[in-house]
């Protein structure tokens, strides 16, 4: 008797204090400038060198298109709420922010993956890699993370929209997400938590169990190489992926295995910052800082472009 139609939502708003306010807008615009300027470059750099047409630097094309595509969603529309003072979304810009930033996040966790996959047959298997990996494969790979991504995302924004909002309309969360959605519903949503949960967990497995699988090959083998310089060799491109693979895992469990809250803290709110707005800045350093191809290919265009 108390449902009423709900046509937008407020979102959770950094401060009240004016100040803070625009404080927040000028650290969130660095990190925004800072997430597109990185992984700009790297799109640029993969694309234009056909020295980086391999299937490792494909996929890290893909990645960073879609570091590109999460901090996108989020983040600009945090910055005008703050710039303008308001905590507004309305009802269409939150299902476009819930089902966007699903679709990136896990076709992001995919491309991972398959770039686990990518990098054992390279080590374990250096003879067949050509076979393996070649062009037709890394496209029906990465065709099948983009076209899977979009079918979860769309199966978690459309069981979570399908629910009435009447509790209220305040998310407690500077962007739209699941569970905070979920907590507005009018009917019983713990069959809907409970199996999205279920689901979810079942494919973060999968795909964290195949990471897993993968380099405990990669290890099996590298540790029979008697030098250590066949050692550095071996797992300098490893290295990179498994530091993204580790943030992208920490943040997400800090950001969601939290209890959903009608008061949060400081702490959540750094968490879900952490989750939404670090990876996609930090990823395009952790591949270019140890990764030489890339630093050359870099040098060279920026050197060419300013000479010419």
């Amino acid at each position: 008797s108390n449902q009423t139609t709900v046509t937008e939502f407020l979102l959770l708003e950094f401060s009240d204090s004016r100040e803070l306010q625009l404080l927040h807008f000028a650290i969130f615009l660095v990190a925004y400038l800072a997430a597109l300027i990185g992984n700009l470059l790297v799109i640029m750099v993969v694309a234009l060198d056909h020295h980086l047409h391999t299937p490792m630097y494909f996929f890290l094309l893909n990645l960073s298109i879609l570091d590109l595509g999460s901090i996108s969603v989020i983040v600009p529309k945090s910055m005008g709420n703050s710039l303008w003072n308001t905590r507004l979304i309305s009802y269409a810009g939150c299902v476009a922010q819930v089902f966007l930033f699903f679709f990136f996040i896990t076709a992001n966790f995919a491309f991972l993956t398959i770039m686990a996959y990518d990098r054992c047959i390279a080590i374990c298997k250096p003879l067949h890699y050509e076979t393996i990996m070649k062009r037709s494969a890394c496209v029906q790979m990465a065709v099948s993370a983009w076209v899977s991504a979009i079918l979860y995302s769309a199966l978690h924004t459309g069981n979570t929209f399908r629910l009435p909002f009447c509790h209220s309309n305040i998310i407690n969360k500077f962007f739209c997400d699941v569970p905070q959605l979920l907590k507005l519903s009018c009917s019983d949503s713990y069959l809907s938590e409970f199996g999205i949960l279920i689901f979810s967990g079942c494919l973060f497995l999968i795909c964290f169990s195949f990471i897993v699988v993968s380099y405990v090959q990669i290890f099996s083998v590298v540790l029979r190489i008697p030098s250590r310089q066949g050692w550095h060799k071996a797992f300098s491109p490893c290295i990179p992926h498994l530091v993204v693979v580790s943030l992208l895992i920490i943040t997400g469990t800090v950001a969601y295995m939290k209890p959903t809250s009608n008061s949060p803290s400081g702490l959540a709110l750094m968490g879900d910052v952490l989750y939404a707005v670090l990876p996609p800045i930090v990823n395009p350093i952790i591949y270019s800082i140890r990764n030489k191809e890339i630093k050359a290919a870099l040098g060279k265009h920026i050197a060419w472009n300013l000479f010419s």
